[in-house]
């Protein structure tokens, strides 16, 4: 593994572009100001090279080469860590590693390797593994998996996991994340076997373009509220939904907005999360949704986003 360029700020979010023997993958870590890096810190990694997946707001798609390996990705989170604690011993009450730079982490059954081996290869009291997907067809072994090592070595709240959705309209779902995959019904039988007493609830994802319908009536035609909660955050500047012409509905500059459609999944008895990073990181490319190689590959670049310069001569990384 060979650190090939980086950009960013260490008091905010700092992305790696990591080079393997099989080609580029990025990761990032990142704190959350005012919290401290000991109160909370998250780490993002890469489990394949390039994604299959193409979603329409995702700069991370595109020119899939295979999965990493167990070894792969391990490497990327020693190295992360080792940065800023020597040691390898990890003090942050919440150490939080996220399978989601890049690739569909249900796609790598090594991610479950991985999760299951974790706590003895990291001295972190803190650790919170969370796994963020869009559920891909195919993929039931991977969740069966993903069960049993969460009962057996993350109970109690220790593991978080999010089904990215982005709208309750299947058609409009179907062409923002274009591939097949689980229907609701699916996810909610899943969150039936997925769920037990002390479990964090199931988060459901969505990153809300403008007139992406959000009905509260679908969600609870299959989401439980005692099981699931809704999570929405903004629409990341990327050159992938610039390019798909999504906008984003909430605004990422206004923390203060009202939104009258959030509030009728309220009212209807979910746990709302209105999620709103750092706007620094879009500045930097280590939001969801944004990657520092699609950056330099473009030409003309985004007002809103991957203003950091990188730490490596363009011409190096095409």
């Amino acid at each position: 593994m060979k650190i090939v360029a980086s950009a960013g700020h260490s008091d905010v979010a700092m992305v790696y572009v990591v080079e393997f023997p099989k080609g580029l993958v990025e990761c990032v870590e990142s704190v959350q100001p005012p919290r401290l890096r000991e109160e909370k810190w998250v780490l993002m990694i890469s489990i394949l090279f390039g994604c299959p997946i193409s979603c329409q707001m995702c700069d991370a798609g595109g020119h899939y080469r295979g999965k990493l390996t167990e070894a792969e990705m391990f490497a990327q989170l020693e190295y992360l860590i080792q940065q800023r604690y020597p040691d390898g011993y990890v003090p942050s009450e919440q150490f939080k590693i996220q399978f989601a730079r890049m690739g569909e982490p249900a796609l790598n059954l090594a991610v479950i390797d991985l999760l299951e081996n974790l706590p003895g290869r990291i001295n972190a009291p803190g650790l919170m593994p969370s796994v963020s997907t869009i559920a891909p067809h195919g993929t039931d072994d991977f969740f069966e998996r993903l069960i049993e090592v969460k009962n057996k070595i993350y109970p109690a709240g220790r593991f978080q996991f999010q089904f990215s959705i982005h709208t309750t309209d299947p058609d409009l779902r179907d062409k923002i994340i274009p591939v097949k995959k689980w229907s609701f019904e699916r996810m909610a039988t899943f969150g039936e076997d997925y769920h037990r007493p002390g479990d964090r609830k199931i988060t459901l994802n969505f990153a809300l373009a403008e007139n992406s319908p959000l009905d509260p009536d679908v969600l609870l035609r299959y989401f439980d509220p005692d099981r699931f909660l809704i999570k929405v955050t903004p629409l990341n500047p990327t050159y992938q939904a610039e390019s798909t012409g999504l906008t984003s509905y909430v605004d990422p500059n206004n923390k203060a907005a009202v939104y009258p459609e959030l509030e009728k999944i309220q009212e209807a008895g979910y746990q709302m999360i209105i999620s709103i990073g750092e706007q620094e990181e879009n500045q930097i490319g280590s939001n969801c949704g944004q990657y520092v190689q699609k950056h330099i590959l473009e030409s003309g670049g985004l007002t809103e986003g991957y203003t950091y310069q990188v730490t490596q001569p363009v011409s190096d990384l095409k």
